[in-house]
């Protein structure tokens, strides 16, 4: 695809993917899911995913991308060896895109609005349970989310998406360390930092490294082929596996601070770290709300919070865009059309999901949310995953020399051949294992 669109740079391509990357999952889900499963325990098994699993997965999917130069529902198809049956995966990596946009991009509305209530200093009966009961809200906020997004990506790749994207990161970076060095010099800030940092080793059991497994993967968008697209639009001048450990590192650094910034907070207000997923918008607030100057500090973090989210929207919208594209040989502006209204109608579930649309898939006080995530984080995106690397290293698939050639492809670092038995066989045996575990652990009801 000789006409295929160009990112301009090394670094728009590092902070597009790293955007893509750092969002809802880093300072949103993190933080709630390392105050559920222990704090400095789930660190130490996030970690270790991020290095053995999702440094692996990450270099295949951009590995994958830049060789198909194709979207990710045509990525397989264009590589596999004839007679192969690998195009179907592609379609997986569609429906797991929608999936996760079905309610990311509600969760990203959420988040507009408190930065909205804080703006105008109206914070007065803020709170995550009476937001869920309000159809209006979530409908309108998650409606100004897609269109932003759309917008945005109805321009060419350069002058839209990259252009945007590298500004919303630089302001988001900014905001976090100002965030974060304030929050550390609170009172009481070292009994939060002690629980976030320090492991408890006797805490990590199956269900936190299921936990810390599936996080790992949702940060970093892999086995959706959320990654494999920018992968397709950048040029051949830098290996791969170095291009990974730099969005990595970026990606890995947000969620820390993330929780730099959380942690203190709580311990220095006495307020629990435990509450799940309303710790952001309950305890945050309340945080924000105590604090002197507390409206200036409430909009600045959420602030920060609409560029993250909004970072991964644009990411996976994108991919979204690109697959559709290539299946209807839409133009940009009416591909996004086309694409805001499939995605506002499919998050319409998770928005009216806590008020006229309720469903209660697993517990009886599960929702929408949790079965797009369950679909999402625990089953596709591992799943995929393990497609990924068995497309890669295996014969029957594009294989491993191929691979080995497209991922070192440039200058740095390069993927070695000792590290084949990693990639074909590590990698997608300790996946499944905790797939398996995950599964068994699950609260189904």
């Amino acid at each position: 695809m000789n006409n295929r669109e160009r990112l301009s740079s090394r670094l728009g391509f590092i902070m597009l993917s790293a955007g893509c990357a750092i969002g809802c999952g880093n300072v949103w889900k993190f933080p709630w899911m390392c105050g559920q499963y222990g704090g400095g325990s789930f660190m130490v098994l996030y970690f270790l995913f991020l290095a053995v699993l999702g440094l692996p997965v990450l270099t295949m999917e951009f590995s994958v991308g830049r060789a198909a130069q194709a979207s990710p529902v045509k990525m397989y198809q264009a590589l596999q060896k004839k007679g192969g049956h690998w195009g179907i995966f592609g379609y997986m990596c569609l429906i797991g895109n929608l999936a996760l946009m079905a309610f990311y991009t509600v969760v990203s509305g959420w988040i507009l609005y408190y930065f909205c209530r804080f703006l105008i200093g109206n914070t007065a009966g803020l709170g995550f349970a009476e937001m869920l009961g309000n159809p209006a809200v979530n409908v309108i906020f998650t409606a100004v989310i897609i269109a932003m997004s759309f917008v945005i990506l109805s321009f060419d790749l350069q002058a839209g998406l990259e252009r945007v994207t590298k500004v919303m990161m630089v302001l988001l970076l900014a905001l976090l360390a100002v965030l974060a060095i304030h929050c550390m010099r609170l009172p009481n800030a070292a009994e939060g930092l002690r629980f976030y940092l320090v492991p408890d080793i006797s805490k990590i059991n199956g269900k936190v490294a299921v936990a810390a497994m599936n996080q790992a993967f949702f940060t970093l968008s892999v086995g959706i082929g959320s990654m494999a697209i920018f992968g397709s639009y950048i040029d051949k001048d830098r290996s791969l596996a170095g291009e990974a450990v730099h969005v990595i590192i970026l990606d890995t650094f947000v969620a820390v601070i993330a929780g730099l910034i959380m942690f203190p907070a709580c311990s220095s207000f006495h307020l629990e770290v435990t509450a799940g997923p309303s710790l952001l918008f309950d305890t945050m607030a309340r945080v924000f709300t105590d604090m002197a100057g507390g409206r200036i500090w409430g909009s600045l973090f959420f602030l920060f919070m609409v560029f993250a989210a909004m970072s991964t929207v644009l990411g996976v919208c994108e991919n979204i865009l690109a697959m559709v594209r290539e299946l209807t040989g839409l133009n940009r502006p009416k591909g996004c059309a086309v694409c805001g209204t499939g995605i506002f109608l499919l998050a319409l579930t998770t928005a009216l999901g806590s008020s006229l649309w309720q469903f209660h898939p697993f517990a009886p006080d599960s929702t929408w949310l949790d079965f797009w995530d369950f679909l999402v984080s625990n089953n596709i995106l591992p799943i995929g995953s393990i497609v990924l690397a068995l497309f890669c290293t295996g014969k029957y698939g594009w294989g491993w020399e191929n691979f080995l050639e497209e991922a070192n492809a440039g200058r740095g670092m390069k993927v070695k051949t000792w590290m084949k038995p990693v990639f074909s066989i590590l990698v997608p045996a300790v996946i499944l294992a905790v797939y398996i575990v995950g599964l068994m652990t699950f609260k189904w009801r």
